[in-house]
Order: C-alpha cells, then structure tokens, then sequence
C-alpha cells in the first residue's frame, strides 16, 4: 500500500482495537460480566440473551465472559514469541551484518536451517508429543522465528555499515558494541519494530490453531482456540461460540498489523526528512 494512503479512520480504529485488547489482556477476568468457570448445567448451551450477550456454551458457561478472559492466554504468548525473537534475534542480526566472516556464516546457516523446518507441523509435533506443551510450543515458535529477525536486522545494517556516519564513528575510535547498538540499531528501528509486530500476528495465529486443535493451553483455560473448537459442534445452537472468538483473532491480527504498517511510514518518515 502507498505510504500515506490509508485512511486516517482506518489507523485509529485498528490503535483502538488494540488499546482494547492490551487492557483485556491486563485485567483478564475482572472486566467479565461472569466468572468464566461458573458453569449452569441446567441452561446448557444457548443462544444470546439478556444475561448473556453471547449465549453460554455446553456447560452453561458465559462466552463473553471467557471471550474476555481468554484475551490473557490468546496475547500473552504469542507477545512471549515476538519478544523473545527480538532481544534473540536483533543482537545477532546487527553483529553478523556488522562485523561480517565467521559469525555471518554461521548465522546464515543457521537461518538457512531454520528456514528448511515447516514452523506449525514441528510446533503441533512438539506440543502433541509432550502433551500440554503450550510454552514448550512457544519456545519453538522463538526459535522457528529467528530467522526473519536475524536476515531483515542483518541486511538493513549492512547497508547502514557502509553510509558516512559509521565510518566517522570508526574514525573517532569509538567502539563497536558502541557503534552497533547506539547508532546503527536506532537507524533500522523501522525494520525491527515491523518484524517484532509480525511476529506476534504469525505467533497469534499459530498458537490459537494449537488451541484449536487441543495442542495450545490447558484443558479449562479460557482461550480463544479453545472457544472457537468448542463451538465447532454447537454451530446450531449458539453460532456465536464459534464467531466471537474468530472475529476477535481476526481482528487482533488486522489491527497489529495496520498499526505496525503505521509505525513503520512514521519512522521512515522521520528518516527521510533527516
């Protein structure tokens, strides 16, 4: 998309949606309307209503109420994911492209190798052979996702290694750690906070597909991977247990990403005005 295109609407609809999210992720159950576990036997599964908004699942549970509450456990890994990719990630990408030979190498075969594995069916397998691997299947995310961190940080500070400023900072004697991290990482802070924010959608997805498939978190955790496999088989009777919690994926991953892609025309901005 054309930087400066979107909709000014657009952009702060999706800081909204996710200031939404970040303050359910923070508060968790304590904006629910319900205890996410009480259970109503007698109601079962039903359809919204004016004490549910959203219906209550088989065991007479309120949707929204988890909906809400499984907020905590849907963003906390996969923000688990995106950071550890970061402070992994950054600091060998900018090393390798700075100082080049022997570790360059050995981060590119390792990027290469990672490269080589399919992400989902290795994080399904690690989570189905262990059993409840949900942060067994975060750690592997981390590290199928280094990849792209290590190669986007890398490449940009190549390009930045050979600009006038880096040269001048060589010249004054100033040492490299110094010259890596306190000038040239600033200068590819665009790249870095685009690729942390897309790793957190990738992660987001990849691990409510875990949930879905009874691989993601503990049996009794409000999640929405959870949620949206429980409602699988009560489409007839309450759509909405299935549909809340895919609209609110969807949306979480819509709006990280147009804020990202936001954040991202603004740095640029900034540095090409400088």
């Amino acid at each position: 998309m054309t930087k400066g295109f979107r909709p000014p609407v657009l952009v702060t609809s999706a800081a909204a949606g996710v200031a939404v999210i970040a303050l359910f992720a923070v508060t968790g159950s304590r904006l629910a309307p319900y205890d996410p576990g009480q259970q109503d036997l007698m109601r079962g599964a039903a359809g919204p209503s004016g004490g549910h908004w959203l219906g209550t699942d088989a065991l007479g549970r309120d949707v929204l109420s988890q909906l809400v509450a499984g907020t905590h456990t849907a963003v906390l890994g996969p923000l688990c994911v995106a950071l550890g990719t970061l402070l992994i990630g950054v600091p060998l990408g900018v090393a390798a492209g700075y100082r080049g030979g022997f570790l360059d190498a050995v981060t590119n075969r390792f990027a290469d190798l990672i490269y080589a594995l399919p992400a989902l069916l290795l994080a399904i397998v690690v989570a189905g052979v262990i059993g409840s691997g949900y942060w067994f299947a975060v750690a592997v995310l981390i590290l199928l996702s280094l990849p792209a961190q290590i190669r986007l940080c890398r490449g940009t500070t190549l390009v930045q290694a050979r600009l006038p400023y880096v040269e001048a900072a060589r010249t004054l004697g100033l040492r490299t750690p110094r010259i890596m991290f306190r000038h040239i990482l600033p200068n590819i802070l665009p790249t870095v906070v685009t690729t942390f924010l897309l790793d957190f959608v990738g992660a987001l997805i990849s691990l409510s597909g875990l949930s879905y498939l009874g691989l993601g978190a503990p049996p009794g955790t409000p999640d929405w991977g959870e949620l949206l496999r429980e409602g699988q088989s009560l489409l007839a009777v309450n759509p909405y247990l299935s549909l809340a919690p895919s609209l609110m994926i969807i949306a979480t991953a819509a709006s990280v990403t147009l804020l990202g892609d936001r954040m991202y025309d603004l740095f640029t901005a900034g540095t090409d005005r400088r």
